[in-house]
């Protein structure tokens, strides 16, 4: 038994091939383009599994996904290879409809043709997890209630219409050629192996330089955090239990504005990662720096979750408290990790962002 993952040298795709090998004897086929978020070094501890196959390729390349399907039958492929970051979409968003509607669609299409040619149990059995994300859905006011699978789609970056362009697509492969797909919807992600780009792991590299900690507009906009690792055993719930052709909102249950989580992250951090005696600075909160915000920024996204726990029985298992600690820990404990993916590329790129 085999199944193929796309992006599993991500963030959530490598957590997501490290907790499977780390439980189940099924082998991964893992495809990932290896573009500047993807690092095979995140797959050292399973380097040597032989139930682990690593193959450097793009998910828009269907000669070589069609040979991947031929050669190891997988009986799922789950998606998460696409570009994710809100701020590089507006910044530059050809890559973003390349991968993630072109390469989408090529990857649907040899999915289809492969799961055609399998025999009727096999089909049965065959299973399309598509991972997207919650910002399809647009904009939440402060009061409006969360984000359901029924909710309509109004995405807000070049990003989020990109990733909705891609549901739409799954749900068109499962309507008209009956493909077993399935789609998550996720809040935002943190943990272990996230490119700093993002927010949590940017303050947490940031504050022990004593560099600025940027934070957009008034850092009131709202979010949903889901740790990683739960995120990853609502995809297994998902593939092993979920309904062929539905949706599934996967959420925290953890709404919070950007700037108490960063207040958190300092606090921490002043816990685990004193200041020196001589610092100029009193605490790492003191590093904390408006910017402005960036184009059409969407204020508040809340996911209702009731249905995956309602008919699959997953909650997340971490509360934001334990989970951003454990977060804190790791990043602080593999300083030379957040090291080697500080290129000079994105290093310019930060500079450039925030200036």
């Amino acid at each position: 038994m085999t199944i193929l993952v796309t992006g599993g040298a991500g963030f959530i795709g490598t957590n997501f091939v490290l907790d499977w090998l780390a439980q189940y004897d099924e082998a991964v086929v893992n495809l990932d383009k290896l573009t500047y978020a993807g690092n095979v070094n995140n797959l050292k501890a399973v380097e040597e599994n032989p139930g682990h196959i690593f193959v450097t390729g793009d998910i828009a390349d269907g000669r070589l996904v069609e040979q991947l399907l031929t050669r190891h039958q997988p009986r799922a492929i789950l998606n998460f290879a696409a570009e994710s970051h809100v701020d590089r979409s507006i910044d530059g968003p050809d890559d973003f409809m390349q991968t993630n509607i072109i390469g989408t669609f090529r990857l649907l299409e040899c999915a289809k043709n492969y799961w055609q040619s399998l025999d009727e149990p096999q089909q049965q059995a065959f299973r399309f997890v598509h991972v997207s994300t919650d910002e399809v859905y647009g904009s939440l006011a402060a009061n409006a209630p969360a984000f359901t699978e029924t909710s309509r789609y109004q995405p807000n970056s070049p990003y989020s219409a990109s990733k909705a362009s891609s549901d739409h697509l799954i749900r068109a492969y499962h309507h008209t050629y009956g493909l077993p797909v399935l789609t998550t919807n996720c809040s935002n992600n943190y943990g272990p192996y996230q490119f700093p780009e993002k927010l949590i792991p940017l303050v947490i590299h940031n504050a022990p330089a004593h560099k600025p900690l940027p934070i957009y507009g008034d850092g009131l906009q709202i979010r949903d955090w889901l740790f990683v690792s739960d995120h990853c055993s609502a995809i297994r719930t998902v593939l092993a239990h979920g309904t062929s052709g539905e949706v599934y909102n996967i959420g925290g249950l953890n709404e919070k504005p950007n700037i108490d989580i960063v207040y958190q992250l300092c606090d921490i951090l002043d816990e685990l990662s004193p200041l020196a005696k001589d610092a100029d600075i009193d605490s790492y909160r003191d590093l904390i720096t408006y910017v402005k915000d960036r184009p059409g920024h969407d204020r508040r996204y809340a996911i209702d979750a009731s249905k995956i726990e309602t008919e699959l029985g997953w909650r997340p298992s971490e509360t934001f408290d334990s989970g951003i600690r454990k977060t804190v820990q790791w990043y602080l404990d593999n300083s030379s990790w957040v090291e080697q993916v500080n290129s000079g590329a994105y290093r310019q790129w930060i500079a450039r962002q925030y200036a």
